[in-house]
């Protein structure tokens, strides 16, 4: 039997089976397919109407301007025109520089503001900006300023020092001070307690100096306020008392216990909190101020970087005149605390006991602190003083007036 014969189950033969095939061939399927998908191309390309012929669209939404777009737009035109202005600005002051000079920008962190300063070439801590006007710009020149761990501190600059720099009297008013008394007050304890701060700076007559503790929130902003006033500005340094720690003057106080190099830092921490004085004065600390080897230390510094010195009068031993004088620093001495009793009848006696001091020496000197009774009768006193002969003047006047008599 051949292959295709095959046996059925009774032994009977069946005939050869047939192979099917298909009325086309593969080839010819791949091309009948091929065409189908050209012709729906063809027809797609048209009879479509979409004029970018199938290219990748993406679609936006868009919507009319709003009153907060158009704020945006003007502020970001503003900007634009500003900084083209300051560029101009730069631009024109760069030309107008000598052969030998250049500028550089002295930036303040805390305030965001900058300032252009012109230099010599090779000689960066010489800016050549002229001291401001006190009275009127009340600003920090940059040249009385370096750097410390803690924070700008004050420096001489050459002959410059901060002493002179920001004192508040003209030349005219110190010599009418040469021909009259003169009565010098500084109210002390300030930059603690803003309102009364404010008070101090807002009522009292601008020839009152004003001492600032260095605590406080923020006593810098509040000196910028009594220098803006036209106050001269005095730092209190925290220093030990007899009972102390009983009685604490408060964080980095000066101890007669530290060594030197201890005060020293300390000090230059108080010297940071704050800028634009003319000198530094004890808060509290009659122990300190009567120890000549922690005193020497201090009383040299500040000579060194320019300041004066006000000794409060309250420690009878206090070594610092001896060591002022041996160093031909300005100082003084206050001559009474005007509140120690603090009632209007007190303050008011103890105000005509330093007219007494000022008619008799020519110069008297008196603290207080800034209760609102001691403000009061301050600001009543000296609208007449001058009609009786005597002149309220700036620390630094009298200060200066006392070294010449």
């Amino acid at each position: 039997m051949s292959a295709d014969e095959l046996s059925t189950p009774l032994g009977q033969k069946r005939g050869r089976l047939r192979r099917f095939r298909l009325p086309f061939t593969a080839t010819q399927a791949i091309a009948t397919l091929l065409g189908l998908f050209l012709l729906a191309f063809v027809g797609f390309a048209l009879f479509n109407d979409d004029p970018l012929g199938g290219e990748p669209i993406a679609h936006i939404t868009l919507k009319p301007p709003g009153p907060d777009d158009t704020k945006q737009a003007a502020a970001a035109a503003d900007t634009s025109n500003a900084a083209k202005a300051e560029k101009s600005e730069r631009a024109e002051a760069k030309d107008a520089l000598q052969p030998g000079q250049r500028t550089i920008t002295i930036i303040d962190g805390s305030k965001g503001t900058r300032q252009d300063v012109v230099v010599s070439a090779g000689n960066d801590d010489k800016a050549d900006v002229p001291p401001a006007e006190p009275a009127i710009a009340g600003g920090i020149n940059p040249r009385l300023l370096e750097q410390s761990r803690y924070g700008m501190i004050p420096v001489m600059a050459g002959a410059l020092k901060p002493f002179s720099a920001y004192a508040m009297s003209t030349d005219a008013e110190r010599a009418k001070a040469d021909r009259m008394p003169t009565i010098a007050i500084v109210v002390t304890g300030l930059g603690v307690g803003a309102a009364r701060t404010n008070d101090a700076v807002m009522k009292l007559p601008r020839a009152v100096t004003l001492a600032f503790t260095p605590y406080g929130s923020d006593p810098g902003r509040l000196v910028e306020q009594a220098r803006a006033r036209q106050h001269e500005v005095l730092l209190q340094i925290p220093m030990e008392p007899f009972d102390y720690p009983d009685n604490d003057p408060g964080p980095q106080t000066l101890l007669t216990s530290g060594a030197p190099e201890q005060n020293l830092d300390r000090l230059n921490w108080h010297l940071s909190r704050i800028q634009g004085y003319v000198g530094l004065s004890n808060f509290m600390g009659a122990r300190f101020v009567a120890t000549d080897a922690a005193m020497q230390p201090i009383i040299r510094e500040a000579a060194k970087r320019g300041l004066g010195y006000l000794d409060d009068g309250s420690a009878p031993r206090s070594v610092a005149p001896g060591l002022a004088k041996s160093l031909a620093m300005p100082f003084a001495r206050a001559d009474l605390a005007i509140d120690t009793v603090p009632t209007g009848g007190d303050i008011d006696k103890a105000l005509a006991r330093l007219e007494a001091l000022a008619k008799e020496r020519g110069n008297a000197i008196g603290t207080a602190t800034a209760l609102p009774l001691s403000i009061e009768r301050i600001v009543s006193w000296s609208k007449s003083l001058e009609s009786r002969g005597i002149l309220l003047v700036p620390l630094t006047t009298a200060m200066l007036k006392s070294k010449s008599t």
